[in-house]
């Protein structure tokens, strides 16, 4: 089961975040866990001044805007590298 935490106060963009996290999930089949961080404390531990942010598996993989279809794609099968968001290319 893959542990997601989406970062984030409330904002329209944090919910998007969220549901297009949850919506992939279940097209692809994968289990996860997720969590919505909205105590500002907990936000800015994990290094996240820019939000929504997104935790997976305790590493943050993407802040600061609605992630794209294709990063979360390969944050739940694992092909994007370790500590990569995806939208670098490598």
């Amino acid at each position: 089961m893959i542990q997601v935490k989406v970062l984030g106060t409330g904002c329209a963009n944090c919910e998007t975040t969220m549901k297009r996290i949850e919506e992939e999930a279940k097209k692809q089949s994968v289990d996860i866990q997720i969590e919505k961080v909205e105590e500002l404390s907990q936000i800015m531990a994990f290094g996240v001044i820019s939000t929504p942010g997104v935790v997976i598996d305790g590493e943050v993989v993407h802040s600061g805007s609605v992630p794209p279809i294709e990063d979360i794609k390969s944050w739940l099968t694992g092909s994007a590298p370790s500590g990569c968001c995806g939208s670098c290319g490598g």
